[in-house]
Order: structure tokens, then C-alpha cells, then sequence
């Protein structure tokens, strides 16, 4: 407990002094052309497909601004389960030792919706819903909080590999690669804090919980990695960019042996963790 406790202080220490200003941290533009790159080609979701390689580099361009849109999107959604869960939490007994840093947590979160909504309002003029489903269900002691711990940090950690490569790539619109940069700068101490309180949360919870319970979570986790994973692929994104057949194209882009080989690997290190942790059994169906 000292180890996360004296992490989670110094966390504190580093947010207060990299605190940033949402409202005037980026310069929007008025107006925004799409015919520019927004994300890393090789990150498009049906990059390494035959259509993908049949569009021009305008009608690639074009996609990329709705992939970026989605990918922003994903990052609402998965932020507002976060506040929502993490406000409920807030000076809980079991957490109580974290509620400072809880409350930067909650602060840099609120602002990365600010950043991903501004773009997506102003230049798409929508966010692309939300396509996960909760059911609500008895937990045993624990399980909801280490549950709820592990999806963040799953999220984040393959959110930050794709916010790292767009943050440094030229390529890219440069508001686009700002939003990135800051995203992963912030993330960065939420992803030290997620690692440490999801092993703490497990350890604590877990030799209490029966061995269906385990299992369950073990299942859970496997299967939320996989649904994460889809939501990247997104019918209305191909629809929006032209693309002929979009619910095709899911199962095209999905099945690519190119995108599974990068799923693979985008995930790998926070695979590695939860097998490590004996949190989960073996590598999910990517």
C-alpha cells in the first residue's frame, strides 16, 4: 500500500505543475479541410486491405479524418464511463487513500473530452455513438472496483500507442497531432496509477473471490479487449468516408491478416501485464 500510496502524492505533485488550461491550450481553426491527413495511415482501421489500397490519397486523407473522428469519439465515451465511475468512487473507504489524485484524474479526463469534443463538434459536426452495452450484475466483494480499474487501464494502454505515434507524426494536421500529444503527456501518469491500482485491487480482492468468480473476470477482461478492439472498426466511419458496402468492409478489415497482426501488437504489453498478474490465462482472439 505505501509504494501506490506514495506514487499516487507524487502524481499529484506532477499534475499541479504540468496543469494546462483546456480552453486556451489549442487554437481551433474555423474552418477544416479534409483533405489532409488526421491519423496515421498505417493506424487506418482497413489499412493493409485491398480497398484500402484502391482509394487515392484524397479519398485516403478523407478517411483518415473520420477514422480520427471515431478514434476521438471511442475516447469520449470510454472518458465519460470513466468520470462517471471514478466520481462515484470519489472518498469511497476502500479508496480514500487516492481521492487526491482521483480528483486530478477526474480534472485531466474532463479536459481530454474538451479536447476530443471540440474537434469532433467543430469539424464533424457529431460524435459517433457509443456502441458498448453494460449489464448490470451482482459482483463479488471487490470485483466491480478491480473490474472497473482493469477496463480503464486496458483502454488507455492501447489508446497511448496510437497517441504516441500521431503525436510525432508530421504528417499529420497539426492540431490533430496536438490533441494526441497532450492526451498522452496526461495519460501517461494515469496509465503509472491504473497499473498500480488494478495489481492492488487484485491482490487484495482476489484470493476472497471463488474460482467461477475468477474465472468470470478473467473472461471479462479477455472479451473486453476484443470489443474494444472492434469499436475501431465502424460502419459509419466507411460510410461517411464513401466506401461501398461498410458492414462488408467491417468484416474485411476485421479478418486482414495485416490488422491482426497489429491488434496483436498494439496489445501486447498490456497482455503481457494481466498474463503476468494471472489475470488472465492466455492471449485473446485478435
Amino acid at each position: 500500500m505505501a509504494s501506490i500510496t506514495e506514487t499516487a502524492k507524487k502524481l499529484c505533485e506532477i499534475s499541479q505543475k504540468a496543469y494546462l488550461n483546456p480552453y486556451t491550450y489549442i487554437n481551433w481553426r474555423d474552418e477544416m479541410p479534409k483533405e489532409q491527413w488526421f491519423m496515421t495511415p498505417e493506424l487506418i482501421s482497413i489499412f493493409g486491405t485491398s480497398e484500402y489500397e484502391a482509394l487515392n490519397e484524397s479519398q485516403r486523407q478523407i478517411l483518415s479524418f473520420y477514422e480520427a473522428t471515431n478514434f476521438f469519439s471511442l475516447n469520449i465515451h470510454g472518458e465519460k464511463s470513466l468520470v462517471e465511475g471514478i466520481a462515484h468512487r470519489l472518498y469511497s473507504k476502500e479508496l480514500k487513500e487516492f481521492a487526491a489524485y482521483l480528483h486530478h484524474f477526474l480534472d485531466e479526463e474532463n479536459k481530454h473530452m474538451i479536447y476530443f469534443g471540440g474537434f469532433c463538434q467543430r469539424y464533424a459536426g457529431k460524435v459517433y455513438r457509443n456502441r458498448k452495452m453494460e449489464i448490470p450484475r451482482e459482483y463479488a466483494k471487490g470485483e466491480e472496483d478491480f473490474l472497473f480499474f482493469a477496463r480503464i487501464m486496458i483502454f488507455e494502454e492501447l489508446v497511448d500507442v496510437y497517441n504516441i505515434r500521431m503525436s510525432t507524426d508530421e504528417k499529420l494536421e497539426p492540431i490533430a497531432r496536438q490533441i494526441n500529444l497532450v492526451h498522452h503527456l496526461e495519460e501517461a501518469r494515469h496509465l503509472v496509477f491504473g497499473r498500480l491500482i488494478v495489481e492492488h485491487l487484485f491482490e487484495k480482492y482476489s484470493p476472497g473471490w471463488s474460482a467461477q468468480v475468477l474465472q468470470n473476470c478473467k473472461s471479462y477482461l479477455s472479451n473486453y479487449i476484443v470489443s474494444t478492439w472492434k469499436e475501431y472498426y465502424n460502419p459509419d466511419v466507411y460510410a461517411d468516408a464513401g466506401i461501398a458496402d461498410p458492414y462488408d468492409m467491417v468484416e474485411k478489415a476485421w479478418n486482414c491478416e495485416s490488422a491482426r497482426k497489429h491488434r496483436a501488437k498494439v496489445s501486447s504489453k498490456v497482455v503481457e501485464f494481466l498474463k503476468e498478474r494471472k489475470m488472465i490465462d492466455e492471449e485473446p482472439a485478435l
